[in-house]
């Protein structure tokens, strides 16, 4: 029973432990949507390899170098299938506009990371869409409308997963 309600306070975590669980939950989150069993002739679920990384970037926004956007990027393109390099540059553009927003604002709370957020799933959508058409696949742009209302309605709930596994890796 006391182990139950042990202080977490100066429980031993390693460096593989503490940097570790953001890249590993970005990984999953990229697996995640590729492994569900879901047919659709149109994209329908949300980003979720994105949304986390984007979850880390507004909870922690020392976390993630300049350059973590290029290999997270790559996974996630070869996990969704992508061609090669689209998520590279746009999570990487991302990154930068999420640096260069830090160095002007110094206040932060919770509607702005989300707006954010929001902007930043519109433009990595539309461009992977634009990716993908200008390759000469994919449909209309309208199509991936149900998919951006999809991420901004389960970001938030992204985030209090990203908070919680932050919560669980930090001493």
């Amino acid at each position: 029973m006391t182990r139950r309600y042990e202080s977490r306070i100066a429980r031993p975590r390693t460096v593989l432990h503490i940097r570790g669980t953001p890249i590993v939950s970005v990984l999953l989150g990229s697996a995640l949507a590729p492994l569900l069993p879901i047919v659709a002739q149109t994209p329908l679920l949300p980003p979720f390899g994105l949304m986390v990384f984007l979850a880390w970037r507004v909870l922690r926004p020392e976390i993630w170098p300049l350059w973590a956007g290029v290999p997270l990027g790559l996974f996630d393109d070869v996990m969704s299938g992508q061609p090669i390099g689209s998520a590279v540059v746009l999570w990487t553009v991302i990154l930068l506009a999420f640096d260069l927003e830090n160095q002007r604002h110094f206040w932060r709370d919770y509607w702005h990371g989300w707006f954010i957020a929001t902007l930043a799933l519109a433009f990595a959508l539309a461009g992977g869409w634009l990716i993908v058409h200008l390759a000469g696949q994919g449909g209309s742009l309208v199509q991936i409308l149900p998919q951006l209302a999809y991420s901004i309605g389960f970001f938030p709930l992204i985030v209090r997963l990203c908070a919680a596994l932050d919560r669980w890796r930090l001493p």
